[in-house]
């Protein structure tokens, strides 16, 4: 839903999501190297050529390069995001939905050797389960837990996002929670600044947008 082609008619209700995800990645203008991290079934480097449509999600709005293996849908949002301007050296890479919090930190910690200048575009869904017409249907549980992320990316907790329960996440339908832990882990030195640009939850999912720099 964040790309207006694929919201039709609903797209204005997002502007507001749009504009802080725009605000969020303009930060990421002066690294060197930016490596975006989202959820899938696998956790792989993807390899270019890097691409894809949105055609499973009701509209062929082409991504990026054509490719025969395409971004899930994550990353495809992530390379969405990046088309205005972006030129810099790109790398995708795909953590499991459901892989443990020591491999998602794992990984982590493996991308802090890639460069000294290197930023971070982590893609991820808060709780899907947000009222009896989300995707999930309601969970009394919800709003606590996107409470909480919403206030470690706040601060810039990474302790706290590494403590998120998998299985918990799970019920809910947060595919973020592998995503921020690799963040998590990625992280070795504190943030001068922390922001929560946004916090939502349309049509029952929990959305976040925060920089840190």
């Amino acid at each position: 839903m964040l790309v207006p082609e694929v919201a039709a008619g609903a797209a204005g209700e997002l502007d507001d999501l749009r504009a802080a995800c725009r605000a969020a990645v303009a930060h990421l203008d002066t690294a060197d190297v930016l490596i975006v991290v989202g959820a899938d079934a696998t956790t792989i480097r993807r390899e270019p050529p890097f691409g894809g449509t949105l055609a499973p999600w009701g509209i062929d709005r082409r991504v990026g390069e054509p490719a025969e293996d395409p971004l899930p849908l994550s990353l495809l949002i992530g390379a969405w995001l990046l088309e205005d301007g972006y030129n810099r050296n790109i790398r995708y890479h795909s953590i499991a939905a459901d892989a443990a919090p020591a491999d998602c930190e794992a990984l982590g910690r493996s991308l802090r050797h890639i460069g000294t200048n290197a930023a971070l575009l982590v893609l991820g869904d808060g709780s899907a389960c947000h009222g009896e017409k989300a995707p999930g249907y309601d969970d009394p549980r919800a709003e606590g837990f996107d409470a909480a992320v919403a206030d470690a990316l706040a601060k810039g907790d990474t302790t706290a996002l590494r403590d998120l329960d998998p299985a918990l996440a799970a019920d809910l339908l947060a595919v973020g929670r592998a995503p921020w832990q690799v963040l998590a882990g990625a992280v070795d030195t504190p943030f001068g600044t922390t922001e929560l640009l946004h916090h939502s939850a349309p049509y029952g999912v929990g959305y976040f947008v925060a920089s840190w720099r």
